[in-house]
């Protein structure tokens, strides 16, 4: 996968290979997808300052996420119906993901049980949605943190699920509801209090880490005072996201938000971001704007139509492309980036 088109040809194959409905649920945004589409433009707005005469010889790619050694400075972010895209699923994405030393973020909502990702070797953390009655989601973290879970990702712009436009028949009228949400208990979805919780605080942040024993991380949060009141209530990190445009649209693109949360949340927690990130030079722009790590979600998904060799391809193609950034912006490792981005532009950055 090289070239500069390569993008265009990942979701070329998957619009080959997907059922239309699957395709859609992977492509789309929440109603008119503004957000969606403006999120990817905003990363591209991202205008550099590079250094010169620097050694740039070994690029130093890697990072650290809540204590733990990264050889890129970026992971998979949680998305469902991953076994609708390939029958391996998650096995799929965990394997060439721990083979390019990255990570990933596993959804409540996976289709894969929590032990066969972990036997991949792979570092992972849960994603998690809150129910309106909280005790419904501990057999379920439970599971998590027994299978070997390293954090746990608490999702809160999520208290109602944003209304998607559909050309056709809903993809989850047509997928087996057998690969997804295996990791729940049977019949989860009809017992009163399983809807998603309206009445999310910063309580809860407490409450997953007490009983989970975990770092929590909150994802979802696009304000700097957002970000300082999770961090006072004990997250351990802030990951500044719009659910990919997938909730409210015409929220503000995460490449717009992130400079205010960074400052928010200064040395107390780490800070990281998703939302539009297509290439090196996206991550150059995130890490330069201070993020400490960078999720991806639609170019994981898209490249899993291939398997384990269609995300390993991603992630080489990715290295290659933020080494070549990292060595003409004169930055040797992540922390040189910081500041490099031209501030004051007009456009979001």
């Amino acid at each position: 996968m090289t070239g500069g088109r390569w993008r265009e040809a990942l979701e070329q194959r998957a619009r080959d290979v997907l059922p239309a409905p699957v395709l859609e649920y992977v492509l789309q945004g929440a109603r008119e997808s503004v957000t969606t589409a403006e999120s990817t433009r905003t990363w591209a707005s991202a205008r550099f300052r590079p250094y010169v005469l620097r050694d740039v010889t070994e690029p130093d790619l890697s990072v650290t996420v809540l204590g733990h050694r990264l050889e890129v400075p970026w992971g998979v972010a949680p998305t469902t119906l991953q076994r609708a895209v390939h029958p391996e699923g998650e096995v799929a994405m965990a394997r060439a993901t721990a083979a390019a030393g990255s990570m990933m973020v596993v959804s409540s909502n996976a289709g894969t049980p929590f032990t066969a990702i972990a036997e991949s070797g792979v570092h992972w953390w849960l994603q998690a949605y809150l129910p309106a009655d909280r005790t419904l989601a501990e057999p379920m973290l439970a599971r998590a943190v027994e299978a070997g879970a390293r954090a746990v990702v608490l999702t809160v712009d999520t208290p109602v699920v944003g209304t998607k436009y559909s050309a056709g028949p809903s993809v989850w009228e047509t997928v087996d509801p057998g690969i997804v949400r295996v990791n729940l208990d049977e019949d989860y979805d009809r017992l009163p209090g399983a809807e998603k919780a309206l009445d999310l605080g910063p309580h809860d942040i407490g409450w997953l880490a007490e009983i989970t024993g975990l770092p929590v991380v909150v994802k979802g949060v696009l304000r700097g005072d957002d970000a300082r009141r999770c961090v006072q209530a004990g997250a351990a990190a802030v990951w500044v996201s719009n659910h990919g445009g997938r909730q409210l649209d015409r929220a503000a693109p995460t490449a717009a938000c992130l400079p205010d949360v960074v400052a928010a949340v200064g040395e107390d927690a780490e800070v990281y971001v998703d939302g539009g990130v297509r290439s090196g030079l996206d991550l150059l722009a995130a890490l330069a704007l201070g993020a400490d790590a960078v999720f991806l979600g639609r170019l994981p998904l898209l490249a899993l139509v291939d398997g384990a060799d269609g995300v390993a391809a991603l992630h080489a193609t990715l290295r290659e492309e933020t080494r070549e950034a990292l060595r003409l912006a004169g930055c040797r490792t992540v922390v040189d980036t910081h500041g490099i981005v031209l501030a004051d532009r007009g456009n979001h950055l």
